[in-house]
């Protein structure tokens, strides 16, 4: 499976994004899904995950309340809505297939190509 994700930009503090990630190559509607990012010096983190049939989500603390994970299983896209985008979001995004229910990078693979989000105070 090949995933590629898009949607990135150069935003303000407050404004929204909104994120996709598209599958190709498998069985899209198998696969536990996660998005996560990383800050420049900083280790990649957790953002959120969705269970294959998207009944189940998942959200880091940072986060919860202001990103929501969505999914297309027909179009085999993830989606990440960010609103009230803040600068500490500042990060190349990343969307991963889940090999299991988890909040660790360790548990995900392959992995998309980042999609870069600044955000400006």
């Amino acid at each position: 499976v090949q995933l590629q994700a898009s949607g990135g930009g150069l935003v303000q503090a407050g404004d929204s994004l909104r994120l996709s990630c598209v599958a190709s190559g498998g069985t899209f509607s198998t696969y536990i899904m996660g998005w996560f990012r990383q800050a420049p010096g900083k280790e990649r983190e957790f953002v959120a995950a969705i269970s294959r049939g998207g009944a189940t989500t998942d959200y880091a603390i940072s986060v919860k309340g202001r990103f929501t994970i969505s999914r297309d299983n027909a179009k085999n896209t993830v989606y990440l809505q960010m609103n009230s985008l803040k600068p500490e979001d500042t990060a190349a995004y990343s969307c991963a297939r889940g090999l299991s229910p988890s909040r660790s990078p360790l548990h995900y693979t392959p992995w998309g190509q980042g999609t870069l989000v600044t955000v400006s105070s």
